[in-house]
């Protein structure tokens, strides 16, 4: 638009990812805490001489200046970042720590894929991401409850929580044993489908217990119980976002099979480890067959 100067404005923002962009530049893809999801051009931060590059790497709580219009409506979709300051490069904290580091890739990615509209102010999910990183910055808990507390709680945030305390279909109120991803969380026997899973009552428990932030009984759980909790988790949320998240099945769940690869089980059939992408209810399946073994 001929005679369009762009604005300038100020916000803080989580770094998700970045891209390489010619010889020197990078595309910063940023979740901002009042215009939500965008992506700017940062120039020359890829040349050794840049004064900010090692500010905008993924994971790290940045103030920024950019240039461009908050609301989108004038000029290119691509902001341009002027300035940036730290305010705490969390990723600096992840290098050398493959658990850490898998598990804010996974995070960051979720968070991209729960913004698909650029520009829409998320507060929440700004909030929840922010927390996460720093919850895994600090270490206090282990990894993957981190992670799977913030699958379940950025699934509430979209209108995709699993249903725990009451069945998914009729609403029954109670602890179901069954558990449905198609259907939306635990079942009645009355509704429970074909192939659904039946997970220990301490799984419940602990969903329960990320979902609400209850610390005291998640880090009291064992390793099983974890590790079905994370399996359950990965397929609600990919079959809501009926897509595969890249970075999930990667996540080192210590010591826990979570590689791509599935495991022969004692019938022959295969079972998928935490976080693998499974068709429908295929993950559902895995867990209950992994309870009879």
């Amino acid at each position: 638009m001929a005679g369009y100067r762009r604005q300038l404005y100020r916000d803080d923002a989580v770094v998700l990812r970045v891209q390489k962009l010619g010889e020197s530049d990078r595309i910063i893809t940023l979740l901002t805490r009042r215009h939500g999801r965008l992506r700017a051009v940062a120039r020359g931060v890829r040349r050794t001489t840049s004064k900010f590059g090692a500010r905008l790497e993924p994971f790290g709580h940045v103030d920024l200046q950019l240039a461009g219009d908050p609301k989108g409506e004038l000029g290119s979709s691509l902001h341009t970042v002027s300035q940036v300051e730290g305010i705490d490069l969390y990723g600096k904290r992840f290098l050398g720590d493959y658990p850490r580091y898998t598990a804010a890739s996974a995070i960051a990615e979720t968070a991209e894929r729960l913004t698909p509209v650029e520009r829409e102010p998320s507060l929440r999910l700004f909030q929840l991401t922010l927390g996460a990183l720093r919850a895994l910055a600090d270490g206090e808990h282990a990894t993957t409850l981190v992670l799977d507390a913030y699958l379940l709680r950025g699934m509430a945030l979209a209108g995709w929580a699993p249903a725990l305390t009451a069945c998914a279909v009729c609403g029954t109120p109670g602890r179901h044993r069954a558990f449905s991803v198609p259907a939306g969380g635990a079942v009645c026997p009355d509704c429970r489908p074909p192939g659904a899973a039946h997970p220990a009552p301490a799984t419940i428990d602990l969903m329960s217990a990320l979902t609400v932030g209850d610390w005291r009984v998640a880090d009291a759980t064992e390793n099983g119980v974890r590790r079905e909790c994370s399996g359950l988790v990965a397929a609600h949320l990919q079959w809501h976002l009926e897509r595969a998240l890249r970075s999930l099945p990667l996540v080192d769940r210590g010591g826990l099979p979570s590689a791509p690869g599935a495991r022969r089980s004692s019938d022959g059939g295969m079972v998928a480890p935490a976080g693998a992408v499974l068709p429908p209810d295929r993950a559902s399946q895995d867990v209950s067959r992994e309870k009879t073994e």
